[in-house]
Formats: C-alpha cells, structure tokens, sequence
C-alpha cells in the first residue's frame, strides 16, 4: 500500500441519499448474480444488525467480509499500485487489500447505525514476523472509538478477533480519518477538518461509491 499521506479529501455520507437497490442492480449488472446474491446477502446483514449494540455490530461486519473477501495486492487485482475500491467492487471482485477490507466495513457500520465520530480508517505501521522483528510494512485497518479518548477496538484483516488496539503491539498508528477529520498518531483532537482540498484516492472513492448508490 502506498503511502497515504497528502492524498486525503474530506467528504460526507449524504445516507439519506443511499440507494441500496441501485447497487442490487448493478452488481447483477456489472458481475452477474452470485454477486447479486452476495451483495443481497449484505443488505440483510445491515437490516439484522441495525438495531443491536455497537460491539455485535463490529463482530459480526468484521466476520462477514474476513469471510467473504480473499486479501490481495492491488497489481494483481487492478494492475494498479494502489487502488481503492468500493464495496461494490470488492464483493464483485471477492478480492481485496487492506484498505479495501477497512473502506468496506466503515461504511457498512455506517449504514448499520454507527456513529460516524467512532469510526476512523487508520493506517499504520505493521510489525511483520513476530515482536522482536525490526519489519514494518504499511497496513490500514478500521478503529472503532467509544468515547474519543477510547483505547480503540481494531477492526484488521489479518487477524480475526477484534481486539483492542492496547492489544496490538504489533500496529502503530500514524493517523486515521474519516469524512470529518484527520487525527494523527490516535491524537484526541483532530488535526484537521478539512483533510485535504485537493483530489486524492479518498475523494475518488467517494464520488465512484456515490455512482454505486453509496452517497
């Protein structure tokens, strides 16, 4: 994954604009109907999880696209070094990288009545090889904050279990964001919130999932 810095552009979920049946089509449209089906599956997962509490919520969108998605690197799936893509194309693809599994579980939790102020796409860096390997490689992951002060609940690709981020010696942050903000090193305060003013992966993200029914 590249690094992710200066390529951010803030932007807002317009949910009320949401229209969850134009994805339907398109998914039969763009990958046929096993896609369909799986994205069917998706929508029935919100509507199931909306009204439980944050924490099951959490497990069960965590296990849903560690099940469902195969990691990869973006040259093998889009022959790009660095591509992020919507949930459409993730499930439609059943493949994806790191950001792919963070960008697709933020806006389902979003759509699952999570507070956007909780969550924050985080990219870090991962200690490869076990507690005493001097490797790092860039990685990002979901962080889910109860309060902003909170010792965050991680939401990773590369492991199951959601464990707090006091648990994850291996992760360390360099910031995370959402459409509302920057917050460097898991600082309380944002850095900023305007995260860029200038065209970036993020606000290509969020124009192309706006064209797939996501905004």
């Amino acid at each position: 994954m590249a690094l992710l810095l200066g390529v951010l552009m803030a932007g807002t979920l317009a949910l009320a604009t949401v229209d969850l049946d134009r994805m339907q089509r398109l998914a039969a449209e763009r990958y046929g109907q096993q896609t369909a089906a799986t994205v069917a599956e998706w929508r029935k997962l919100i509507d199931d999880i909306t009204p439980l509490p944050d924490a099951e919520k959490l497990s069960r969108v965590n296990r849903f696209f560690n099940e469902r998605v195969v990691w990869k690197q973006d040259a093998e799936i889009w022959r790009q070094n660095d591509y992020w893509a919507t949930p459409l194309e993730t499930l439609g693809r059943g493949l994806g990288d790191c950001e792919d599994f963070s960008v697709a579980k933020y806006m389902t939790l979003l759509l699952a009545g999570v507070e956007i102020e909780k969550l924050r796409i985080t990219y870090v860096k991962a200690q490869m090889g076990g507690a005493y390997s001097k490797v790092f490689e860039a990685h990002m992951v979901l962080a889910y904050y109860a309060s902003p002060a909170a010792d965050p609940d991680v939401l990773d690709n590369m492991i199951d279990e959601i464990r707090p981020a006091s648990r994850r010696p291996d992760l360390k942050p360099v910031f995370g964001f959402n459409s509302q903000g920057l917050w460097v090193r898991g600082a309380v305060a944002p850095a900023t919130r305007n995260p860029g003013a200038k065209l970036s992966r993020w606000r290509d993200l969020l124009q192309r999932m706006a064209a797939d029914g996501l905004g």
